[in-house]
């Protein structure tokens, strides 16, 4: 039995409770049919979900969908793909996809580790997990989701040249991402460290970090 698939496997979310928006709630019955992936169902190319077709990211972690949002904007011949179980998050990323017309975003409800396995190796131009859950104390850290075997999972997934790109602010997590991830042979980990680079867009969490004292730690490690 492989590591990602342990009695207590890793998950890349903790459900949240909060209130869907009547605009959000709208936007999951008219728009998850068709903008929506199942894990159970997912294609091994998630490519085949854009017309035209593009190279894909897949995020995970994608909140409220701000930084999305952002990223579709500003890439639009990039599908991406947010994945998260924030249900009132995903239809608030439906609403402003579909406000801003949008054709890159397609959503997943449920739990990318999941996904993942579904997909077949070589299949993504990147990954993103911005802020995932840190988990501070330490007898929890083994609950965190850059692990090795998501990052050799992540590695097999990504084209040559593709990225995976995480953020934290909690510099002890940052530390761990950079020593997996450093660890993965596949992997490529370039300046290492840095600041959030200006394309980046903030993401809601990080401006509460940032109004408590917690600057963000940024990692890209690239698929070689």
């Amino acid at each position: 039995m492989s590591e990602r698939h342990s009695a207590r496997p890793i998950r890349t979310f903790h459900p949240r409770r909060s209130r869907t928006t009547p605009s959000a709630a709208s936007a999951l019955t008219r728009l998850l049919p068709g903008w929506g992936i199942e894990v159970a169902t997912a294609p091994t190319d998630l490519g085949r979900e854009f017309h035209p077709r593009r190279p894909v990211v897949l995020e995970i972690g994608s909140g409220m969908g701000e930084a999305t949002l952002a990223m579709a904007t500003a890439d639009p011949d990039t599908g991406i793909v947010a994945v998260d179980v924030h249900t009132p998050g995903i239809g608030a990323l439906l609403a402003a996809a579909e406000r801003e017309s949008l054709g890159n975003v397609r959503v997943c409800i449920g739990d990318a580790v999941e996904l993942m396995d579904r997909l077949a190796p070589g299949s993504l131009a990147g990954i993103r997990a911005y802020f995932p859950d840190p988990w501070p104390k330490t007898r929890h850290h083994k609950r965190r989701l850059i692990q090795p075997a998501l990052v050799r999972r992540a590695a097999e997934l990504l084209a040559v040249g593709g990225t995976l790109h995480v953020a934290t602010d909690i510099p002890d997590y940052a530390h761990q991402m950079l020593e997996v991830c450093a660890a993965e042979s596949s992997l490529d980990v370039g300046a290492g460290l840095v600041s959030r680079p200006d394309w980046r867009p903030l993401t809601g969490y990080e401006r509460r970090g940032l109004a408590a004292g917690r600057p963000s730690i940024d990692l890209i490690a690239t698929r070689i």
